[in-house]
Order: structure tokens, then C-alpha cells, then sequence
């Protein structure tokens, strides 16, 4: 597979295409690049072309038009992150929430850049906010399956989409800064946030820690007092 190609003296040359395993997924993947990099206006076919390292006929032949490409990238990209979804398949611990969401970030930045410039770009493109809502209701859910694990107890919607938008916060500026270590950072001070709601919501009302006057051990000796005194 080859594309001609105008030498300086005139006579057409076939240029060498390096790729020569690329089928539907590689182009989508390439596509997924193309957009995380320019932004959803530089995805044409001769962008995916060069991304993926084909002929621009190929790419032609794959998807037929520039709206069929733009579909059938979302589609990939709306699977393929619902299959590194970092909320799912959680332990129910909170010193375990959400702990792959920086390595997430760091394996695949083009996919999560993927979704913001969809989500910026819906506004202008209708068509594209039903997926993108498919998309973001299954995140939703997965955030509040896993809370109500953590905290053994019901969440409602407004706490889960709560704890979902600090987690796309830091998704965000991992995405644009870097600093992993300020998104591990911030994770271990959620997850102590869900281990002292967990406590909080203990039914034995013994915060969590074994102790049944849930005061740790300083019970008022006359009975009376909510809480230890302070001076």
C-alpha cells in the first residue's frame, strides 16, 4: 500500500506507508489523537492518515464520510473509556477509591483529552451529547455504586456527583499540568473524607474504630456531656 507522491524532478515516486497492519481500531485510535490534539475541526481524513501512518484512500474506504469518522470515534472512544473506568470494579474500601485515576490519566492522556473536547464541542454540536450523556450517566453511576460501597450505606445524587466532579477536577489538571503527585495527593485526602463519613454512618455509632462510647475511650464519668470538655 502506497500514495504517490510529486518528486522535485517531476516524476511520480510511491511513498512508502509504515503501517501496514492498521485496521478500523488503529484508524480510531489515530483519530482520538488527531482530536485530543486539535480539537474536533483538524479531524479529516488526511490528519487520521498521517496519524496512523496509511494512505488517505484507506481511511476513505473505512469510514465513507467525515460524520460516519466523527461517530464511529466517539463510539470508540465512549468504550473504550467505560473499559478503564477507575471507579469500577473498586473494593468497597475508602483507602482504595478511585486508585487508579492517576494512572489513568498517565496511560492515556488522548482519551481523556478525547472526551473534554467532545464535551466543549457538544454545545455546538447537538448530535453528539446523547453518547456523550450515555457516556457520563454510566461514570455517574459507577461513582455512586462505589460510594455506597465505601460507605455501606445509600448516596444520593448529590453527594456522588459531588465526589464525581472533584475526581474530574483532578482528572482535568492532571491532564493539563502534570503533577500526578498532586492527584495522589488530593485522593488520600478524599478517601480520609469517605473513611470518617463511613464512621459517621457506623450503626453501632462507634466511629468506625471499635470503640462503643464512639469518644474513644473518655466517657464521662457522670454520664453527661456530648463531648470532651476542652479548656
Amino acid at each position: 500500500m502506497s500514495d504517490s507522491v510529486e518528486p522535485a524532478g517531476g516524476r511520480r515516486v510511491r511513498k512508502r506507508v509504515t503501517n501496514y497492519g492498521s485496521g478500523r481500531g488503529a484508524l480510531l485510535d489515530a483519530a482520538v489523537r488527531v482530536v485530543a490534539r486539535g480539537g474536533l475541526r483538524k479531524l479529516t481524513y488526511r490528519a487520521v492518515a498521517e496519524e496512523a501512518g496509511v494512505t488517505h484512500g484507506l481511511v476513505v474506504h473505512h469510514f465513507g464520510s467525515r460524520d460516519a469518522l466523527i461517530e464511529e470515534a466517539v463510539d470508540h472512544a465512549v468504550r473504550s473509556s467505560l473499559g478503564v473506568n477507575a471507579l469500577g470494579g473498586g473494593s468497597g474500601r475508602a483507602e482504595d477509591f478511585a486508585s487508579g485515576l492517576g494512572a489513568m490519566v498517565e496511560s492515556g492522556p488522548e482519551l481523556q483529552a478525547f472526551q473534554y473536547e467532545l464535551l466543549l464541542e457538544a454545545r455546538r454540536m447537538p448530535e453528539l451529547m446523547p453518547p456523550l450523556r450515555a457516556l457520563y450517566t454510566e461514570y455517574f453511576d459507577s461513582a455512586r455504586r462505589e460510594l455506597s460501597r465505601v460507605l455501606d450505606r445509600p448516596v444520593d445524587r448529590g453527594l456522588s456527583r459531588l465526589v464525581f466532579a472533584a475526581l474530574e477536577g483532578l482528572v482535568l489538571h492532571q491532564l493539563v499540568f502534570g503533577e500526578r503527585d498532586v492527584t495522589e495527593e488530593a485522593l488520600a485526602e478524599l478517601r480520609l473524607l469517605l473513611a470518617r463519613l463511613a464512621g459517621d454512618g457506623d450503626p453501632a455509632g462507634d466511629g468506625g474504630d471499635g470503640d462503643p462510647a464512639g469518644d474513644g475511650g473518655d466517657a464521662d464519668p457522670a454520664g453527661g456531656g456530648a463531648g470532651p470538655a476542652e479548656g
